[in-house]
């Protein structure tokens, strides 16, 4: 547990930050923080935040939204793991990429894989993979396109265009993805303008069921 003591106003935060995060399980927003603070700016909270930080009662990434995570005894009594949503996928054509932390889900038993995340699929282009509107996808980051297993399932950035989930096939300089849904076109397109995000990892649902 630190030991280096808070000043009142960061023993204020610090507070409220486990109590919002013992009950929902994930971390507040910095407008949050804002309004329970009573304060009208962000400059105070980030304040804050980087002295707790300092004194090693947490981490935060600043300009990341959701990032915060508590340090120490505490953290293990308030909250597993969770993985961030990082926003929405399309199963069908294609939407703007994500740009910000909207939720959470604590799946502490499955988390094996740092650096896990978790976009919501918008669309039924993967249906026939068991995938279907409405589904959470876990993600693991890709750090090398090129041993990728053709084939497998991914979330693919478009730069202009926005954010996919599909079966990933590349061909010499062009890559092509497929959807698992006669009722759609593959997308065919030059490697160098797409962004593999993440491959998939397992899918979750409202009913509590992981594929």
């Amino acid at each position: 547990m630190p030991t280096e003591a808070l000043t009142a106003a960061q023993q204020e935060l610090y507070d409220w930050l486990v109590a919002f995060i013992r009950d929902h399980r994930h971390s507040p927003s910095i407008r949050q923080m804002m309004e329970a603070m009573g304060l009208r700016s962000p400059a105070p909270i980030q304040s804050r935040l980087r002295h707790l930080q300092q004194k090693g009662w947490l981490t935060w990434q600043e300009g990341q939204a959701r990032t915060l995570q508590l340090l120490g005894e505490v953290a293990e009594q308030v909250a597993g793991p969770v993985i961030p949503v990082l926003g929405a996928v399309a199963a069908g054509g294609l939407v703007e990429t994500f740009d910000d932390v909207h939720d959470s889900l604590d799946l502490t038993p499955l988390l094996q894989t740092r650096g896990l995340f978790a976009l919501t699929v918008n669309g039924d282009s993967m249906i026939d993979a068991h995938i279907a509107d409405g589904d959470v996808v876990l993600m693991e980051p890709v750090s090398d396109p090129q041993r990728l297993r053709a084939g497998t399932i991914v979330s693919a950035l478009v730069p202009g265009s926005g954010t996919t989930l599909k079966h990933f096939h590349r061909d010499g300089d062009r890559v092509r993805l497929e959807a698992a849904n006669p009722r759609y076109e593959p997308l065919e397109l030059p490697a160098d303008q797409v962004t593999i995000q993440g491959r998939l990892v397992g899918v979750w649902r409202d009913a509590g069921r992981v594929w």
